[in-house]
């Protein structure tokens, strides 16, 4: 077998089995790939990614590019658990330290074992396109794998073990390299991908940017996504509704442009004799509940958003949920606002009700900063 050029392709490499950590990462290697007559197999095999609602973001995104290309597309097994007793003793390690590598070793050696079974002699990983990774820890880890499994394929004689290929060679490309970090950025926005915040485990999560940032790579993500909003909507719409069939009294919102738009439920609500109640910002620091009953009963108020008229809504304990629109939120329900604090001090009176919190897929992270007047959503 031709041994690996880490800077070109294989001389006899015709087909490559491709680790995936996420779509944006994949688009303009498998684009390079194809325009040099290599056939990629996409691999998704990333236990490292928690929580599991992010896992699925971007292995579904993966999965979609792969579709649209008529590519093969393999879904790895997803064991976080298994993971992170890979990685046991290593969790103080910082970034680009032994747990990384320990976790590169681990994917690709699942990856090199894939392309065993599946007779295709060369792997690669599209790790070594992210500046934020070591290329020294992830050609270590490349190497290991191919060493790994060569030893595990054989057999005594040195021949074939199973009527699998003798070995698998790991090829060490630098992908970021030939302008292919600049294509990946256009790439992402012509696919609209979903752009992670953050590496993909806990420990890379722990570093979370603030709350600012947070927010502003949250507005990018909506505009990324701009033409899926209304049908991902329409969807929210429907499951929102399966979950409020025992609710008579409903604090809902009105929604801004980038919010997720509910006024299709609102007006269904409504038809069914159910109290929608929308807020109205009194003053700097206070909000308050009037009745919805139509479109023709709001004006414009605070901060440009549409708001009901009338007498308040003061009977709080018949309130029994309330959704809540978001910048972002994290599987343990934490919320990121807008930075005014009116849902937090308003629902920090009335412990009673049920909070869903209502986003798009994208504006579901790992982890949302958080201080302590902050209210946590139960959904």
């Amino acid at each position: 077998m031709q041994r690996k050029n880490v800077f070109g392709k294989p001389e006899d490499c015709n087909e490559v089995l491709l680790h995936a950590c996420c779509a944006p990462c994949s688009s303009a290697i498998v684009e390079w790939l194809l325009k040099h007559d290599v056939r990629p197999t996409i691999f998704y095999y990333n236990p490292n990614i928690w929580p599991c609602e992010e896992y699925n973001i971007r292995k579904e995104e993966s999965k979609r590019h792969a579709e649209s290309l008529g590519i093969r597309w393999i879904d790895g097994d997803y064991d976080h658990e298994d993971w992170r007793q890979s990685v046991c003793g290593l969790e103080g390690e910082p970034e680009r330290g032994r747990r990384c590598e320990q976790c590169f070793t681990l994917r690709l050696t699942a990856a090199a074992r894939k392309a065993q079974e599946l007779g295709i002699c060369y792997f690669a990983t599209t790790l070594a396109s992210s500046r934020w990774k070591s290329l020294d820890q992830i050609t270590r880890a490349g190497l290991a794998a191919e060493h790994a499994v060569n030893t595990e394929g054989l057999a005594p004689s040195g021949s074939a073990a199973g009527g699998f290929p003798a070995g698998v060679t790991f090829w060490a490309q630098n992908w970021r390299k030939g302008g292919l970090q600049e294509r990946r950025n256009q790439l992402l926005k012509e696919y609209g991908f979903y752009n992670q915040q953050y590496c993909g485990c806990e420990f890379s999560a722990n570093g979370m940017v603030s709350k600012t940032v947070l927010r502003q790579q949250m507005r990018e993500a909506k505009h990324q996504h701009a033409a899926q909003l209304p049908a991902w909507s329409a969807e929210i719409c429907e499951h929102l509704y399966s979950r409020l069939t025992t609710h008579q009294t409903i604090m809902a919102y009105w929604p801004l442009p980038d919010e997720v738009d509910i006024r299709p439920l609102l007006d269904r609500l409504v038809a069914e004799g159910r109290t929608v109640l929308l807020p109205r910002v009194v003053d700097d620091t206070t909000m308050q509940m009037h009745r919805y009953t139509s479109p023709a009963d709001l004006t414009e108020g605070a901060f440009h958003i549409m708001e009901p008229t009338g007498v308040p809504f003061n009977q709080l304990a018949e309130m029994t949920v309330a959704l809540v629109p978001g910048v972002a939120f994290d599987a343990a329900g934490h919320r990121l606002g807008r930075g005014r604090g009116y849902y937090d001090r308003f629902l920090a009176i009335c412990p009673h009700i049920y909070k869903i919190g209502v986003c798009f897929p994208f504006q579901r992270v790992a982890l949302v900063p958080t201080d302590q007047h902050d209210v946590v959503m139960d959904e």
